[in-house]
């Protein structure tokens, strides 16, 4: 009887064993996640330039490829309309939305408004521009309002990514419009000290007072 239960035991390790073993062996087979982070593979995103430089040297010169596709322009030949033609008229535009599109987010890699030591014209009285502590103030203040003014730009070289892969040159005079509109919106708002709510309200007054002057007309005697 006991050499019975211990033959029985034998065997229920022998499986046990066997079964480990057969588990390992699968699971083994699977490929491991990578426990590096990705930040180890691609490398962490280091500003190289302040924003006033990055829109000088990349945004700003690669935007002209949006701008200038399309214009009228009037002249002593009369009226001419500039359009895309060519492969290589598209190919530019292409170009300019790619980097557009791309070049937007690196907006949002910390980086210095302004280099070292340039002020921006915001010195003396009536200066009309913030200076880059201004801005970083106000970008602390609301950051979701820097990321959306971001997002209105790519969203603008995406546009007009998709306008060129259709060559729809009527939606590239929107495209055009629409990527004034992204730009001075955010100057508005990061660099032009005068060009606040209040500046807006204060105008809008103005206005309204000068359409109720004009309406009176001149004050008799």
């Amino acid at each position: 009887m006991t050499s019975d239960c211990t033959g029985q035991r034998l065997s229920a390790c022998v499986g046990l064993l066997v079964l480990v073993v057969v588990t390992q062996t699968c699971s083994g087979s699977k490929p491991k996640p990578d426990p590096r982070p990705a930040t180890e593979l691609w490398g962490e995103m280091k500003a190289v330039v302040s924003v006033k430089e990055l829109m000088r040297d990349m945004l700003d010169p690669i935007a002209d490829n949006i701008f200038d596709a399309v214009s009228i322009v009037d002249d002593k030949n009369g009226t001419v309309e500039k359009v895309p033609k060519t492969e290589e008229d598209w190919e530019k535009i292409r170009i300019g939305a790619t980097t557009l599109a791309e070049g937007a987010y690196l907006l949002k890699v910390p980086r210095p408004f302004a280099p070292p030591g340039d002020l921006n014209n915001s010195t003396g009285p009536g200066a009309v521009e913030l200076s880059p502590d201004q801005i970083t103030a106000k970008l602390k203040a609301d950051p979701v309002e820097w990321n959306a003014r971001i997002e209105a730009l790519r969203n603008v070289g995406l546009e007009t990514l998709d306008i060129v892969r259709r060559k729809d040159v009527k939606e590239l005079w929107d495209a055009s419009e629409n990527l004034e509109q992204a730009c001075e919106n955010c100057h508005r708002s990061y660099w032009y000290p005068g060009e606040t709510p209040e500046f807006y309200g204060r105008l809008d007054r103005r206005l309204r007072d000068l359409q109720r002057s004009r309406a009176v007309g001149p004050a008799r005697h």
